[in-house]
């Protein structure tokens, strides 16, 4: 039976015959937290943003909610990434303004072009963006530019900005890279518990495994754009990591 999302026979080469993805095929429920590992340049980023179609596939399938995204385009497309909430490394936030406004930018394929140029969004989104900044930790912090908040504060704003869009599953592309240790503890909480609150599958890039293992239901691990491993982190073994990275030095330093 099919998920929220199916991916079939996925492929990507950015340059003609160097695959970075290859014949990727995957399958994610309608909730769980799953984690994809593996080294840099294996494609995992590449497959995240393959999902939501931020990069063009060169072949395979995207299901999502029985729609295949790799054939949609336009008003199509526009509608479905609704349904699909992104949490960026970078954060990606318009550091200009508010965190309310920020947040309310998940709102914008809802609402007509001159409302959101006006800024102008239904009284229930606003309820629904100060109810979020409580449960993320940033309730007073509304109209506070999001240039001024940390790194931590600011992607928080960024998965409330996700959540605003109300999606049927949220992809995450390192969201604790650039964050220091406490902090990302606290960013893969906060995910797991939406995700678990709302009923939203997840799915994140990340370098850390201690991390991954330690809240993922699911891990994926890749190597040179293969999916060499796929299940829960108690079945994560040292051979399975040998595999994924490379080598063995690295398991005892």
């Amino acid at each position: 039976m099919l998920g929220t999302l199916c991916i079939k026979s996925l492929s990507k080469e950015y340059t003609r015959g160097k695959p970075v993805l290859r014949d990727i095929s995957l399958d994610f429920t309608t909730r769980g937290f799953t984690a994809v590992i593996g080294p840099s340049g294996t494609g995992k980023s590449t497959l995240i943003r393959c999902i939501n179609r931020l990069v063009e596939p060169t072949a395979g399938q995207i299901l999502f909610q029985g729609r295949d995204l790799v054939k949609l385009s336009g008003l199509e497309l526009r509608e479905a990434r609704r349904g699909i909430g992104m949490v960026f490394q970078e954060y990606n936030l318009v550091e200009r303004l508010t965190v309310m406004e920020n947040l309310l930018s998940g709102r914008l394929g809802y609402v007509t072009p001159l409302k959101a140029w006006l800024r102008k969004f239904p009284q229930s989104d606003i309820e629904d963006a100060f109810e979020l900044l409580n449960v993320v930790g940033l309730s007073g912090f509304a109209n506070q530019r999001a240039d001024s908040l940390s790194g931590g504060q600011r992607q928080r704003v960024g998965i409330a900005r996700a959540v605003m869009q109300h999606p049927k599953l949220v992809l995450a592309d390192e969201p604790t890279s650039s964050l220091d240790p406490k902090t990302s503890v606290e960013i893969m909480s906060l995910m797991r518990d939406l995700g678990t609150a709302r009923q939203m599958p997840i799915i994140v890039n990340m370098h850390d495994v201690e991390l991954a293992k330690r809240y993922a239901d699911r891990i994926i691990g890749m190597s040179e754009g293969r999916v060499v491993y796929d299940g829960p982190p108690a079945g994560l073994s040292d051979s399975h990591l040998k595999t994924i990275y490379g080598g063995a030095d690295w398991l005892n330093t």
